[in-house]
């Protein structure tokens, strides 16, 4: 079972310090220290290493899990990115851009170089890359394997409407392949998928909509741009009591009918197959995970 909890994953522009403590007090599973899209012009990348740094060694960020997300290849950024900020408190780095699964084994064996250097664990850094173009949709399943690094991808999808030149329709229509694709894609490879943000930060009505979605579409999690949302993301993302409680008792029952040599077990008039028995273990492992990280 995944030892990850990524039902949050939040954008914090790096080099603003007052969003970085705002936070540090959010209870996101995750913070995306960002480097690259939010944080202009240039010379303000180095400032949002600097801050990460700095906030790290004053003992921030110490109940979440640290993602700086990085430059791309191309961009002449990446190398400061990932020399500078493979140091503790950091658990790993969400790659944007990723076209295919050659970007990700370039990264992993630079990471790789790195650990070697510093005399850290090789494999210690783990990434998610962000897939937000035609392309990296249509290679997402190559993308996860790309590298034993990758726990998790997550959909990026105004750039993706971009590439795709369509139209991001209020239905959501145009997102509806893409993301069945990406959660499909992640779970053949066993890593986690992740949604898209959600654009109308203000809109809470929407974003429940979106949730039930995401779902349904089999995501674990999704990505956050205000901490007003995680709420709502948490809800959604977590087994309820009575959820937690069902898994349970189906689990006794299924273990009581094998006991009494029955070839099945019986809850509220349903069969017990072994694929609800999977499932049931699942919500036993995310629930007592959630419970873990809450203590």
């Amino acid at each position: 079972m995944n030892k990850y909890m990524l039902r949050s994953l939040m954008f914090v522009p790096a080099h603003n310090e007052r969003l970085m403590d705002s936070a540090d007090r959010s209870n996101a599973d995750v913070l995306l220290l960002d480097i690259e899209d939010s944080v202009q012009p240039q010379q303000n990348k180095q400032v949002a290493r600097d801050l990460i740094i700095k906030s790290l060694q004053e003992g921030k960020f110490k109940n979440h899990k640290v993602f700086p997300r990085i430059n791309d290849r191309e961009s002449g950024h990446l190398l400061k990115d990932i020399s500078q900020l493979s140091i503790e408190g950091v658990d790993g780095f969400m790659y944007p851009k990723a076209e295919c699964g050659n970007d990700i084994y370039f990264i992993d064996k630079l990471l790789e170089t790195i650990e070697y250097e510093k005399g850290i664990p090789v494999g210690t850094f783990k990434l998610i890359p962000l897939i937000e173009t035609t392309s990296a949709v249509l290679n997402a399943q190559d993308i996860c394997k790309a590298s034993k690094r990758v726990i998790a991808i997550a959909f990026g999808c105004e750039d993706y409407i971009t590439d795709l030149e369509g139209i991001h329709d209020l239905e959501g229509d145009s997102l509806f392949t893409a993301r069945a694709m990406i959660a499909m894609a992640a779970r053949a490879e066993r890593v986690i998928p992740i949604d898209t943000v959600h654009i109308k930060v203000h809109d809470y009505e929407d974003l429940e909509k979106n949730l039930k979605i995401a779902k349904k579409f089999g995501f674990e999690g999704m990505l956050v741009l205000h901490p007003k949302e995680l709420e709502l993301v948490h809800k959604y993302f977590s087994p309820t009591e009575q959820e937690y409680d069902d898994a349970v008792e189906m689990i006794r029952l299924s273990e009581i009918a094998k006991k009494e040599g029955k070839g099945v077990a019986i809850m509220n008039g349903k069969f017990i197959g072994p694929p609800m028995i999977k499932t049931s273990r699942k919500i036993i492992s995310k629930y007592q995970l959630i419970n873990e990280s809450s203590n």
